[in-house]
C-alpha cells in the first residue's frame, strides 16, 4: 500500500513546512499551488514535495485535481493548516503494514484556536474522511464545506488530525469575510429565500447552541469568541445572500 499526500496551497509559507514534515508515512507528497507569491513553493520543494501549479477552480475541484495528479491510488488529503499527530501517523503506518480493510477512513480533527486546543463548542471530534482510495472516493461540494464521498465501507481512526486555525481575531475576521461570500453564493445558487426572521433569529440560535448546548463555555474565553463569531458568520452569510439575490427587497 503506497500513499500519496495531497495539499492545495495559496500563500501558506507559515504552515507548509509543518504539514509536510508530519507526512513521513507517505510515499509521495504532492503540493498543488494556485499562484502563491510568498515562499510556499520554495519551502515545499526544499522539503521534497512535488509541486504543481494550477489556476484556482474551487475547493473541491482543486482537491480532485491534486488527487488525479497523484502517483498512487491511496490518498491522504490534508489542508496546509493541518498536520498528522504522531499517534495518527502511527495508525496510518499500521494500516500500510496490515493492508487497508476499508475504502476510506475518518479521523477526528482537533483544532487550535487563539493558541488553545478546543474540545467543545461543536468543534471536536469533527471527524473527516482524509485517507481514501481514489478509485472509490472523490471530493464533493460546489462552494464551501467540501467533503469526501466514499463508495464503499468507511473505517474510523482513533488519533487526532491537528488543525491550526486562527492565531488572532483579526485573522478570523478576514477568513470569515471570504467564506461568508462563498456561503452566500451557495445560498443564492440554490434559490433559497432568506427571510428577515431567519436573518434575525438564526444568529441568536447559533450562539445559544454553540456556547450552551455544545458546552462552548468549557473552552473559556476562546469558546465565547467561537460562539460569537459563529453567530456573526451566519448573520453576515445571510445578509450577503439577501444582497446578492435578484429582486431583493
Amino acid at each position: 500500500m503506497k500513499i500519496s499526500a495531497t495539499i492545495i496551497t495559496f500563500n501558506e509559507e507559515r504552515n507548509i513546512a509543518r504539514v509536510i514534515e508530519s507526512l513521513r508515512c507517505c510515499d509521495e507528497i504532492l503540493v498543488l499551488d494556485s499562484g502563491s507569491n510568498d515562499r510556499t513553493v520554495e519551502i515545499a520543494a526544499k522539503l521534497g514535495a512535488r509541486v504543481v501549479e494550477a489556476s484556482w477552480h474551487g475547493f473541491a475541484a482543486q482537491k480532485n485535481i491534486a488527487v488525479d495528479l497523484a502517483a498512487n491510488d491511496w490518498i491522504l488529503s490534508l489542508d496546509a493548516d493541518e498536520s498528522l499527530s504522531e499517534a495518527l501517523e502511527a495508525e496510518i503506518w499500521q494500516i500500510k503494514k496490515a493492508g487497508p480493510r476499508f475504502e476510506g477512513y475518518t479521523m477526528p480533527r482537533l483544532a487550535q484556536y487563539l493558541g488553545r486546543w478546543i474540545l467543545h463548542s461543536g468543534w471536536y471530534p469533527d471527524r473527516k474522511v482524509r485517507l481514501f482510495n481514489r478509485r472509490k472516493a472523490k471530493w464533493v461540494g460546489e462552494f464551501v464545506h467540501e467533503s469526501v464521498r466514499v463508495e464503499g465501507s468507511v473505517g474510523h481512526l482513533k488519533s487526532n488530525l491537528l488543525h491550526f486555525t486562527c492565531n488572532s481575531l483579526s485573522e478570523h475576521v478576514r477568513t470569515m469575510d471570504r467564506y461568508t461570500t462563498l456561503a452566500a453564493q451557495e445560498i443564492v445558487s440554490r434559490g433559497t429565500n432568506v427571510s428577515m426572521a431567519k436573518l434575525l433569529c438564526d444568529p441568536a440560535w447559533t450562539f445559544l447552541r454553540t456556547y450552551v448546548l455544545k458546552e462552548g463555555f468549557l473552552d473559556g474565553v476562546e469558546g465565547l469568541s467561537i460562539a460569537y463569531m459563529a453567530a456573526f458568520y451566519n448573520f453576515v452569510k445571510y445578509a450577503k445572500a439577501r444582497h446578492m439575490s435578484p429582486g431583493r427587497k
